[in-house]
């Protein structure tokens, strides 16, 4: 879409490599087709998240980003999350 109009000017200004996965290849993004379906198991495939409460919500994205994975040598997302974030504080 127009939103990524302006990318490659992104790429020169940051340093910083865009990668872009296929809309309807999940092969592309296997990660977060993953994620998907572990949000899957508490929420099914057509059913409105509007029928879910905020702090259902919550709970799922607790559980998710509690779970450790392989593809991150077996940390959690948050775990991985909090040390990107030390990195990039204590660089600033």
């Amino acid at each position: 879409g127009s939103e990524f109009a302006d990318l490659s000017n992104l790429e020169d200004a940051s340093n910083t490599l865009i990668y872009y996965a296929h809309p309807y290849t999940s092969c592309d993004k296997g990660t977060v087709e993953r994620h998907n379906g572990l949000i899957r198991r508490f929420i099914p495939k057509g059913e409105a998240i509007d029928d879910y409460s905020l702090q259902e919500i919550i709970d799922i994205e607790t559980w998710c980003n509690s779970l450790p994975r392989k593809i991150l040598a077996y940390h959690t997302p948050d775990e991985i999350f909090e040390k990107e974030l030390d990195r990039i504080y204590q660089t600033a």
